[in-house]
């Protein structure tokens, strides 16, 4: 057998009696004598064991010289014969889980940025809008009742565009309303990952398109894209345009007419160039422009509205459906009808983009002649339309209109319109502006190799305000070169309408994955999963009854639960069938707490409000009377046990109305401590990782060591404010979260604060974690649902939803897939998601 020495558990050194010298600790592991010097000391005279985690004494002054060392590794490791080989340590894992897993860390860290707050934007009144409409609204004011969160490159009462992206419900009766945050990452998971991708690059376009981000709307239930809006009206600039160019019977004030027109086009031209520059420098192409697509800024700069471009390509979507009325062929006259009919509505495809949106609707095609790939210069095609359009007027529709009436065929009708746009500018521009004609004519080539790039465009129209000799500033290379990673905004997901099938006389339609369970406001129907979409298993609720009055405490154990009440019983119920088994009766006051004890002989443990402590056996036949029962020391002060914990170690912990913690040796029942420092009632107790932790109403956390019970250290004892009653506690392993009677919920990682939550809006009585998914339940009568996320830096709790209760929720359990929750109403709910 191969030989592999034993390590240290820190540094993975082989031990030995010079660098490596093993050193026991407290609790019985070993670590090197210099990975024990540098383990970092968070409490006074106290080390982590680097194997348990476990707190154990040591003394800086002293050194790890005064642990002995670990006689037996040293032989094992000095010794050449020896075949020991190191057992290795299988790791546990839990095959339990309440909710299925939304989406990643990664993702949510990828996402969460563009999610504008649900307050942060308001809609106008709406109605009979669809999924080719564009929405207006606002940016929320931060003076309503509740505050926006406004990003710092958002304006207040800034007017925005909304147009819809995905919709993901989810079902009305379902047991989780799930929170808006989890709506929206729903919707992002849910998406196709072509889909999310193109909108991953139109979320950049934040600074050259004015995106702000996505929105979810709660009461239609849709996720919108937000982007800038301005009052300004291309359509109605170009009309102005024209009127000045071609106003006037005076010779002299046409020309002027017609100078200044010039300038106004070439300003207004370069504008509209460097706004498509700006979309393919992500990598976006548009496929189609059009006036609407365009808009003016507060200081008279045009940018694009990639709202007003998504609905666009909708429409010319939702057009080809209709003009082909469910034919999968058509001719080239049929192609020259089809093109005809998007020019009378504004919207310019290049030719090799109409092709391909053909095909992609699957419509075969007799003539394969025009088969070009889509690229930056398919831009450049639309671009030049965008400028005959804003130069011409109206004419150039007409212009293509009556060419389509002199040809039947596609091919023919686009090269007659090309010549007559050619004659058109030669007797509107004349000799002076010749690279100007030029260049508009060859954007208009067939083939989209010999169009030139929108940089070229954009130099020459420049050129019609400063003289090339004169222009110092301008590079004389292209802004963007044709490359393999391009993304036609047309021919993308985002653009493709909801697809609709026919059963009987009900339209359904399908979602993402190609399901038919969408109705016709494009919400998924399935009820069946916890987490629509996502998951296969069945939520299962289950009520518990028996119980006279409010569920103070639950505990599992034994194939058992055991709830405690203020009816002064502890009910035991089977975890198979969760049935009643049985009743522990004998407590003269209010049973305030209970736990599970899992020692040789397995015990449920009690205490009341009288303080009364009652030891209850498991064994079956399950017995009618205590096997133990002891009563702390009070006075007229003292109010009894508020909280109980096990500590693994032989000990049982009390917080009481003494403003005391007690420990109780399991052994023989004796007190064997008390440990004093709070002001109030200690209302909540915890252990975790060789730390006893003690919530007060006093609004502060003290932590104790399980080895001596000394004092290690107080949390939110300097906290500015009014005191805060914390009334639960939850440690698990390297976190601690408190809750507080205010409906704050605060998290330390490491014994540091790392954040405040408001999780509900009154006190929280109870909390449960399970896994990342944290539980809260308290007095307004609901149970939330965060995941939690992060490390040593940054702590993320993300709400996932809630779970409405009838009445105030005052226990909680997380155990192996199930939630169990205790109510003021006296009834318990079993939440499954297996």
């Amino acid at each position: 057998m191969e030989l592999q020495l034993p390590e240290c558990p820190v540094c993975l050194q082989t031990y030995d009696t010079d660098q490596a010298i093993p050193r026991v600790l407290a609790c019985g592991h070993t670590a090197c004598e210099a990975c024990i010097t540098h383990l970092p000391q968070r409490f006074l005279d106290t080390i982590r064991c680097p194997a348990c985690t476990q707190l154990v004494k040591f003394s800086h002054l002293q050194g790890p010289s005064a642990l002995p060392k670990n006689i037996d590794l040293l032989r094992l490791c000095l010794s050449e014969d020896s075949d020991y080989q190191k057992p290795q340590k299988r790791p546990i894992t839990s095959h339990y889980e309440f909710l299925p897993r939304l989406w990643s860390d990664q993702f949510y860290s990828v996402w969460k940025d563009w999610v504008l707050p649900n307050d942060a934007v308001s809609v106008e009144p709406r109605g009979g809008k669809d999924f080719c409409d564009v929405i207006h609204g606002r940016i929320a004011s931060s003076s309503s009742s509740s505050p926006s969160v406004i990003r710092w490159w958002m304006k207040e009462n800034q007017n925005v565009s909304l147009v819809r992206i995905a919709s993901l419900s989810f079902v009305n009766d379902s047991v989780i309303s799930f929170s808006y945050m989890a709506r929206i990452m729903n919707c992002l998971n849910g998406m196709k990952e072509e889909k999310r991708y193109e909108l991953g690059l139109i979320l950049r376009q934040r600074k050259t398109c004015g995106v702000y981000g996505l929105w979810y709307d709660l009461d239609d239930q849709w996720m919108y894209l937000v982007c800038e809006r301005w009052e300004g009206d291309l359509v109605e600039k170009i009309s102005e345009l024209k009127n000045e160019v071609v106003g006037g019977n005076d010779k002299s004030l046409l020309n002027s007419a017609i100078e200044d027109g010039i300038f106004c086009f070439a300003m207004m031209g370069m504008e509209i160039c460097k706004a498509i520059i700006g979309l393919h420098s992500e990598g976006l192409v548009s496929g189609c422009l059009a006036p609407s697509c365009f808009n003016f800024d507060g200081l008279g700069h045009v940018f694009v509205d990639l709202n007003e471009m998504l609905v666009t390509g909708r429409k010319i979507h939702r057009s080809l459906v209709e003009s082909v009325s469910g034919r999968r062929r058509i001719d080239d006259k049929e192609m020259g009808i089809i093109s005809t009919n998007l020019i009378k509505r504004e919207a310019f495809l290049s030719p090799e983009v109409f092709i391909e949106l053909l095909q992609k609707e699957g419509i075969e095609l007799e003539c394969d002649s025009l088969s070009y790939s889509v690229g930056y210069s398919s831009d450049v095609w639309s671009l030049a339309c965008m400028l005959l359009r804003l130069f011409i007027g109206n004419p150039f529709t007409e212009l293509h209109i009556r060419s389509a009436k002199r040809h039947s065929d596609y091919l023919e009708v686009y090269m007659d319109c090309r010549e007559e746009v050619s004659s058109l500018l030669e007797t509107k521009l004349g000799t002076n502006f010749v690279a100007l004609q030029k260049i508009l004519c060859e954007c208009l080539n067939l083939d989209p190799k010999s169009r030139p790039l929108v940089a070229d465009v954009w130099k020459c129209i420049r050129e019609l305000v400063i003289k090339p000799q004169f222009d110092i500033m301008v590079s004389q290379e292209g802004t963007v070169n044709e490359g393999n990673n391009v993304h036609c905004l047309v021919l993308g997901e985002l653009c493709q309408l909801p697809k609709e099938t026919n059963k009987g006389s009900k339209a359904v339609k399908t979602d993402e994955s190609g399901r038919e369970n969408v109705d016709q406001a494009g919400e998924l129907q399935d009820d069946k999963d916890f987490i629509e979409g996502l998951s296969g298993s069945t939520v299962k609720s289950i009520n518990l009854q028996g119980h006279l009055d409010c569920i103070t405490g639950l505990a599992v154990g034994g194939g058992f639960l055991f709830s405690s009440s203020f009816d002064k019983t502890i009910h035991v119920w089977s975890l198979q069938d969760f049935t009643l088994v049985h009743q522990f009766r004998g407590h003269e006051h209010r049973v305030m707490a209970v736990v599970f004890v899992d020692e040789e002989q397995p015990l449920c443990i009690s205490g009341d409000i009288g303080g009364g402590i009652f030891v209850w056996g498991i064994s079956i036949p399950l017995g009618q009377e205590p096997l133990k029962k002891w009563f702390e020391q009070k006075d007229w002060r003292y109010s009894g046990i508020h909280a109980l914990a096990i500590s693994g170690t032989g000990y049982l912990y009390t917080g009481s109305g003494d403003k005391s913690i007690k420990a109780w040796s399991l052994q023989d029942c004796t007190l064997s401590c008390t440990m004093n420092g709070h002001k109030s009632v200690v209302s909540a107790l915890a252990v975790s990782d060789g730390v006893l932790y003690s919530g007060s109403w006093d609004g502060t956390i003290r932590l104790w060591s399980l080895n001596d019970h000394s004092p290690l250290t107080v949390l939110g004892e300097d906290t500015p404010g009014n005191v805060i009653s914390v009334l639960s506690l939850k440690a698990d392993h390297h976190m601690l979260l408190a809750a507080h009677e205010d409906g704050c919920l605060k998290i330390w990682r490491n014994d540091v604060f790392m954040k405040s939550i408001q999780a509900h809006d009154g006190a929280v009585f109870a909390v449960a974690m399970g896994g990342k998914w944290l539980f809260t339940g308290g007095w307004d009568k609901s149970v939330n649902v965060q995941e939690i996320s992060g490390d040593d830096l940054q702590i993320e709790a993300l709400p996932v939803g809630s779970i409405a209760s009838d009445s105030a929720v005052t226990a909680l359990l997380y155990w192996q897939g199930k939630l169990f929750v205790g109510c003021a109403d006296r009834i318990i709910k079993v939440y499954s998601g297996q």
